[in-house]
């Protein structure tokens, strides 16, 4: 199964879920009152729904909000969402107190202050012996 088949059978699962029958006309209309651009076709919901096609970033958004499930987890599925919950997990784990504090006001640094902190950064381990 592809990306858009999976995407399709979570976006079914999500209607369901939500105590909406998966179908285009159903889809289309509950779509179209919450949707501020641009009204969806019937086709478009149809292809949606068969996996033909995926929507963008916006409607995914919409959709997301009205069937009340992570944007994320409908356009990618939930394993994906706890795959990269454990990896920030673990990061925060890992970087903790005065690192993480300089790593916050690196990432705060304009482009120019980062690449001569990266220099002087990169130069000092390799002083140290660290590739």
């Amino acid at each position: 199964m592809n990306a858009r088949h999976e995407f399709a059978e979570r976006l079914k699962q999500a209607m369901l879920d939500a105590g909406y029958e998966p179908r285009p006309s159903v889809l289309e209309k509950a779509f179209n009152i919450r949707y501020w651009g641009r009204p969806i076709t019937f086709q478009a919901a149809s292809s949606w729904l068969k996996g033909i096609s995926l929507p963008e970033q916006d409607k995914l958004q919409t959709l997301a909000e009205w069937l009340k499930i992570d944007p994320h987890v409908l356009r990618f599925g939930a394993q994906i969402s706890r795959n990269i919950a454990e990896k920030k997990t673990r990061w925060e784990a890992a970087v903790a107190g005065p690192e993480r504090e300089v790593l916050e006001a690196f990432l705060g640094l304009p482009a120019e202050q980062k690449k001569i902190a990266r220099a002087v950064i990169l130069a000092l381990a390799k002083a140290n012996g660290i590739p």
